[in-house]
């Protein structure tokens, strides 16, 4: 269930997706609400690109730490790649 900062106090979360389009973002949204995950979700700017990188936005999806696992799991079968570092 997509949650606010505030319901994650000082906890430091993990970045687990970088959707880069509002339909993907909302599927994701979708996919973890509808498996009970607790999520934060914020705009952050990305550089996308090859030859020619621009600053763009997208949606960031972060989990408190003991439910990365988990998250990872449920957005692989929904079809996500998770990120990576």
């Amino acid at each position: 269930m997509r949650q606010d900062p505030d319901h994650f106090g000082e906890q430091e979360l993990n970045l687990v997706y970088v959707a880069k389009r509002l339909k993907e973002a909302l599927r994701l949204e979708k996919l973890l609400t509808d498996s009970g995950m607790d999520y934060l979700v914020e705009p952050d700017k990305y550089r996308g690109g090859i030859i020619f990188q621009t600053e763009r936005v997208g949606a960031f999806f972060y989990v408190a730490p003991e439910n990365e696992r988990l998250a990872r799991e449920i957005m692989q079968r929904g079809g996500f790649s998770p990120y990576e570092v």
